[in-house]
């Protein structure tokens, strides 16, 4: 079964535009050959089948004074006819599509090796030949011009539950249709309401408007369908229906859409000299003070202004994960030059340390509110922390304070003391061993620990922890630790918003 999501599928719509002439359909079919050649488009000529026995009453045969009865009647072809120009469609290169009338033409329509089943909007909601159709093994197209929602909704599930390949077509029912009637935005919306099925448009507007089918391709449609026919002197041309030229200048509106669309699965190729254009009004980066060889630079001791210079940093080369450490002396108001630094990005490393948390929150059950920031503790470096460190969520913090803290498996905090707040820990989920003044004492979840402040206290996890610490209000100036190495770390946190999800 083709897919027909590969390439944008233009469908010319023939409908009674043959006019009951076998030679005429021909001559429609090789004119649109030629209005075809050199786009990058699949191409379909559709066909309408009706066993005129069936779809029309026999009392009302003989009544050309209803318009639909004289249309169809004097347009109708034989099978033998039908098939004549559907094999036209197949020599010259086009894939194939029938609209059936009646429950003999959907038998037709598969006895003579079609590629589409279409389903007219008057027929959209036809239970009867719905039924029928959902018997043949062929991709289905389906207008849905004048159904509410809950209509098409029906109709999507009814295909849906039968496997079947569907196409839905936006379509307006005026013929030709007015601009202001075109409703081009409904793509939009069967595109979000059916997000798995593919979205055309059934083009009804003035065949020289060659604007609709751009606006139908932003708007993100894959298959466009055209009345389509030819003027002689022996057949005039309805007022919806594109002549060649008009189908040619039509494609050719499609293609410079798509051309300047470009590829919306990915990143544009930048143009040559635009990053270098961006470039030259980027802010150059610039120390405050002066900056010792060996000496890690603080990104409070950085300004950023213009102009930059060959090989400096700019403004773009930081954020809070981007660390750099000066290989040689930067005077005050220096630059910091890329040759000059040794640098390292902590991106990488928080997002993997993000994902392990979020793992153990849900492993554990433990709920955690949505706006809460996630605070990283890496006492000795970002590289160490899986060793020693913690991450924390602050739910509250006023004059009481609610923390989550998170411990992930092998993960130690080193010891620490504070002097104005008393804690308690009350272990939601996993192993925590407690060490409190030199006494080791390993705990279970929903056992409860209170640290008095001024006690000096450390804690570690065999298999992953999640530990509720309830506490007076919490302030990062009443953490010390025992090991100055921490204690002159001033880059021992990282926090990220916007984490859940």
């Amino acid at each position: 079964m083709r897919d027909i999501n590969r390439r944008p599928l233009f469908i010319y719509e023939m409908a009674n535009n043959h006019m009951g002439d076998v030679a005429h359909g021909i001559r429609i079919i090789r004119e649109l050959k030629a209005a075809s050649d050199g786009f990058p488009f699949s191409f379909c000529v559709k066909l309408q089948y009706r066993d005129i026995s069936r779809c029309i009453h026999p009392d009302y045969h003989d009544r050309f004074d209803l318009k639909y009865v004289k249309r169809f009647t004097e347009t109708s072809l034989s099978w033998d006819e039908y098939r004549q120009i559907k094999d036209t469609i197949v020599d010259a290169g086009f894939l194939a599509m029938c609209t059936p009338w009646d429950e003999t033409s959907v038998d037709k329509i598969v006895e003579h090796g079609f590629d589409f089943i279409k389903i007219p909007s008057c027929y959209v909601s036809d239970w009867p030949l719905l039924e029928e159709i959902a018997k043949c093994d062929l991709p289905i197209v389906a207008s849905t011009a004048g159904e509410p929602l809950e209509e098409v909704d029906r109709v999507v599930s009814f295909f849906r539950h039968r496997d079947k390949t569907l196409t839905i077509m936006h379509c307006v029912g005026e013929y030709p249709a007015p601009d202001d009637h075109l409703h081009l935005g409904q793509i939009a919306l069967l595109k979000a309401r059916y997000p798995s099925i593919p979205i055309g448009y059934s083009t009804h507007e003035r065949p020289d408007n060659f604007e609709a089918v751009k606006v139908a391709i932003a708007m993100g449609a894959v298959m466009f369908e055209k009345h389509v026919g030819v003027a002689t002197d022996k057949y005039a041309l309805n007022t919806y229906s594109a002549n060649p030229d008009q189908v040619h200048r039509w494609l050719q509106s499609a293609a410079d859409a798509y051309t300047m669309i470009g590829n919306p699965a990915k990143r544009y190729p930048a143009p040559a000299g635009e990053q270098a254009a961006l470039r030259d009004l980027a802010r150059g980066a610039f120390v405050k003070a002066a900056v010792t060889a060996g000496e890690t630079i603080q990104h409070a001791n950085i300004f950023y202004a213009m102009p930059n210079v060959q090989g400096q940093l700019v403004a773009q080369d930081f954020s809070k994960y981007s660390e750099y450490v000066a290989n040689e002396a930067i005077p005050a108001n220096g630059a910091i030059m890329r040759e000059n630094v040794k640098a390292r990005n902590t991106r990488e490393a928080v997002y993997k340390i993000v994902s392990d948390v979020k793992s153990l929150l849900r492993k554990s059950k433990v709920l955690v509110p949505g706006q809460c920031d996630l605070e990283i503790s890496h006492h000795y470096g970002i590289d160490k922390f899986r060793e020693t460190g913690i991450t924390a969520i602050t739910v509250v913090n006023r004059e009481y304070c609610k923390r989550l803290m998170v411990v992930l498996p092998g993960q130690k905090h080193p010891e620490q003391w504070h002097n104005a707040k008393d804690e308690t820990y009350h272990i939601l989920y996993g192993d925590v061993t407690v060490e409190l003044d030199g006494k080791q004492v390993t705990h279970k979840s929903n056992d409860v620990i209170t640290i008095a402040h001024g006690i000096k206290h450390s804690f570690w996890t065999k298999h992953g922890a999640i530990i509720e610490e309830v506490s007076s209000s919490y302030s990062m100036n009443d953490s010390f630790y025992t090991d100055p190495i921490i204690m002159s770390n001033p880059n021992r946190k990282t926090f990220v918003t916007h984490w859940i999800g």
